[in-house]
């Protein structure tokens, strides 16, 4: 009997165990109101679909060295698709991060259904997707303002729904706020607010995060290809390292995981960093900032490389210096903090997949989901890349981004006239009394 009340109490339960306290009865709910809704949940299954082919393929090796086979042909494909999405450029690169957004919010959200039995609740699966649109609906059209905004003013419907953005959001928001208190029911009040917490809690965790992603896209593809690589670069060889040289257990949520996976992944990534890096810091259409061409009305990857892609001398330290025989060394600016990005993907980046890995146990699933063979589900994939991207994005606004004289003339065009007048005046007089307006008329002239 205590394991099934550990388990959630049932219809089956004795009658005993549906009377409930005199305090539940008061705030409206009985026992058996928390007997539906409480107790941990049962173990969704998941199935192995790795492709009949693999399978006969690699049917006389063992289980170790066929699941080996079969994660490593799966990541060769999953990394030739991602050069083909970088080949395909900047949209499509967004469009792709979206897809995965939502595929991850539907593998957690799954989860939730699954373990909670929550696929009878009135609404709740609709207004979890409708909350997950109100979020996306906030955030894109935050961007669009800040990066599209010439293309905003042009339009009237676009500068109507830029001007009263977050009010809609905030709109939409409250209907379905509203919705999911018209959809409680008695004896279900308990489990409908878990699935409201799971639900806000994964937006959180996915949409919020996915958003830095292409706000990390818009300073310049490097941003999100460099870091994104430094992630499965770690990830590949931590799980070579540790598949043939691991002895030494890492942590206990996950007992796979080895020290010297972790440290051979760290070594590893620095250096695939500074390399990758070095490769791609000499093309403008991976370090220029992707912008809106107001005149072809399309993305353009296109400037004048800033300091951080031009090749600098530095001076090596003295012990350096009698370690590599060499006095200086040329390099691009970026890759010195190629190694932060690194260094962060390989030591704090695996806290990511740690989370995961505590989630998945506290449900006793394997996996998010089984959507790539000997790889999970899509989330099993992107655990370390959401905490990178937030890293990434706290860290150009820390080191690397400066004021954004686009950004300041956009908002500087949002004013009315007599404002605009106010700031030219003042602006003129500030430059005249620091000498610099003659000096820049007589290079006009």
């Amino acid at each position: 009997m205590t394991e099934l009340r550990h388990r959630g109490a049932t219809d089956a339960d004795p009658p005993s165990e549906d009377k409930g306290s005199e305090s539940e009865l008061k705030d409206g709910a009985s026992d058996s109101d928390s007997k539906v809704d409480s107790g941990p949940p049962e173990v969704p299954v998941t199935s192995d679909d790795t492709p009949e082919v693999l399978n006969k393929a690699l049917s006389g090796l063992s289980s170790r060295w066929r699941n080996w086979w079969v994660r490593g042909i799966l990541t060769m494909a999953m990394i030739s698709f991602f050069f083909f999405i970088i080949y395909m450029g900047p949209i499509v690169l967004m469009m792709i991060v979206l897809c995965v957004q939502i595929k991850c919010f539907q593998e957690i959200i799954h989860i939730g259904y699954s373990v909670y039995h929550s696929y009878h609740l009135p609404w709740f699966r609709s207004l979890s997707w409708y909350f997950l649109l109100c979020v996306n609906y906030f955030f894109y059209g935050e961007t669009v303002t800040d990066y599209f905004f010439s293309l905003v003013q042009r339009e009237e419907p676009l500068r109507i729904l830029s001007k009263y953005h977050r009010f809609i959001s905030f709109a939409l928001y409250l209907t379905g706020f509203c919705m999911f208190v018209l959809s409680l029911v008695k004896k279900h009040y308990r489990l409908q607010f878990y699935m409201f917490g799971w639900t806000h809690v994964t937006l959180l965790i996915v949409v919020t995060q996915s958003h830095l992603i292409i706000h990390n896209l818009f300073e310049g593809m490097i941003w999100f290809i460099v870091p994104i690589s430094c992630v499965i670069c770690n990830d590949i060889m931590a799980y070579m390292f540790g598949f043939f040289f691991g002895r030494t257990p890492l942590i206990k949520l996950s007992p796979k995981k080895t020290w010297e996976g972790f440290i051979g992944g760290f070594f590893a990534t620095v250096v695939f960093g500074i390399l990758l890096s070095y490769v791609m810091a000499g093309y403008r259409y991976f370090v220029c900032p992707v912008e809106f061409n107001n005149d072809t009305n399309r993305f353009q990857v296109d400037c004048e490389p800033s300091e951080l892609f031009q090749l600098t001398d530095y001076v090596l330290p003295a012990f350096l210096e009698s370690f590599t025989g060499w006095t200086t060394v040329r390099l691009y600016p970026f890759q010195i903090h190629s190694v932060a990005l690194s260094a962060f993907a390989s030591i704090m980046g695996p806290f990511g997949g740690f989370f995961a890995s505590g989630f998945k146990r506290a449900f006793k699933i394997k996996d998010f989901a089984n959507t790539i063979p000997g790889h999970g589900g899509i989330m099993d994939r992107f655990d370390c890349q959401y905490l990178m991207a937030t890293f990434v994005n706290v860290y150009i606004a820390s080191f690397i981004r400066g004021p954004n004289p686009s950004k300041v003339i956009q908002q500087l065009l949002a004013l009315r006239p007599d404002q605009q007048l106010y700031i030219f005046n003042s602006l003129k007089t500030h430059l005249t009394e620091r000498g610099l307006l003659p000096a820049l008329e007589r290079a006009a002239a």
